[in-house]
């Protein structure tokens, strides 16, 4: 397997994370050498928070968090999935999947040696941890989650299946907008009771799958600015950002942010963007090879007696039908309040997330 490696200069411009880098070599299947980085900060004898990002950005999305989390004493680990961040990037589209993720972190997770720890995971880091902690529990205590899931659905009708892969090989060309407008769709407490073709959030995010997977030089420090910055104030300068970016002028627009060189930096050229072009496609929207794992992993938390915490924003259009599904996977799981500030409520309410998380901790079993 080739892989790609992010030289530490492209962090540079990243001048706000002054965090000390750690590394973690691990063997893949066909025997290549992955190096995973994480953070570890907070007191050494600390309660453990391993806390998991997803996509498309990096561990950096918990900066916000970790003045908060340190200062009550915890100890926060948070890695860079392969793929993202300062971990090592495999070069192929096709080197990325569900269970090459989870079996990567479980490696990592094992080669740290890592115990006693709480979790935290938002996005591909809730379905990649869930399936770390089922696969190796007794290095968890507590497990928190938050706008994400365990999906898991061997009763999707044909035609919603159909649709979605006649969909994904069509040579529709699919634009950032629409991609959002479909995602914008998605908010429904009704998907959890009406699952026809027209309401089926499968149906709605093909579009970002489609985007992700086609889309060479996938615009990752835009995608990330438009729900964590207000630096677009109009669909004008949305549009104008967009135009320039396509053509690899992003650099020289009026609107380019911090933000997006922060979440651009760990993609030197569109080559280093395999995983956030792929990882869209593998989330089991519709029936897929992951299918017996998710049902392994559901089981698990179903006779799981770990305290466990559902934590949503309440406001994110793409996870907001899902948090009935997790209360009914994990039946001793508690609903926090919710906290609103959508997708990446890590960065736009840092406080109230820790808090939540910190008085999880500190709870008696």
């Amino acid at each position: 397997m080739k892989i790609l490696r992010t030289p530490d200069e492209y962090f540079k411009v990243v001048t706000d994370f002054n965090y000390e880098p750690c590394y973690t070599n691990i063997k893949t299947k066909d025997g290549s050498e992955l190096r995973i980085h994480h953070i570890d900060e907070g007191p050494r004898d600390g309660p453990i928070l391993l806390v998991m990002h997803g996509q498309p950005v990096w561990c950096y999305l918990y900066s916000r968090m970790l003045p908060f989390l340190t200062e009550a004493g915890i100890r926060v680990i948070a890695p860079d999935l392969p793929g993202y961040g300062k971990s090592d990037k495999p070069a192929s589209i096709d080197d990325y999947s569900y269970q090459n993720q989870v079996d990567w972190m479980v490696s990592w997770l094992q080669k740290n040696d890592f115990k006693n720890l709480t979790f935290f995971g938002q996005d591909w880091g809730g379905l990649i941890g869930l399936r770390m902690i089922a696969e190796d529990p007794d290095r968890f205590t507590r497990v928190a989650m938050g706008n994400t899931g365990l999906p898991y659905n061997p009763n999707t009708p044909k035609e919603v299946v159909d649709k979605v892969k006649k969909f994904r090989c069509s040579s529709k060309k699919i634009t950032l907008f629409s991609v959002a407008a479909a995602l914008n769709k998605m908010d429904s407490k009704s998907l959890s009771v009406d699952k026809k073709e027209k309401h089926h959030p499968a149906t709605k995010f093909m579009y970002w799958q489609k985007f992700t997977w086609e889309t060479k030089n996938l615009p990752i420090g835009m995608i990330n600015a438009m729900q964590m910055d207000k630096v677009f104030k109009s669909k004008f300068s949305t549009l104008i950002h967009y135009v320039l970016q396509r053509i690899g002028l992003e650099k020289i627009s009026p609107f380019y942010s911090y933000l997006m060189k922060v979440y651009e930096a760990p993609f030197p050229n569109s080559s280093y963007k395999m995983g956030p072009r792929a990882m869209p496609s593998h989330v089991p929207t519709i029936p897929d090879h992951s299918l017996e794992a998710q049902k392994k992993a559901r089981e698990f938390f179903k006779k799981s007696d770990k305290p466990f915490l559902s934590v949503f924003a309440g406001d994110d259009p793409v996870t907001n039908g899902i948090e009935k599904d997790v209360l009914e996977m994990a039946p001793n799981a508690k609903s926090a309040q919710h906290i609103g500030g959508g997708h990446f409520f890590q960065w736009t309410r840092p406080k109230q997330l820790s808090d939540v998380l910190i008085n999880f901790m500190k709870e008696k079993k």
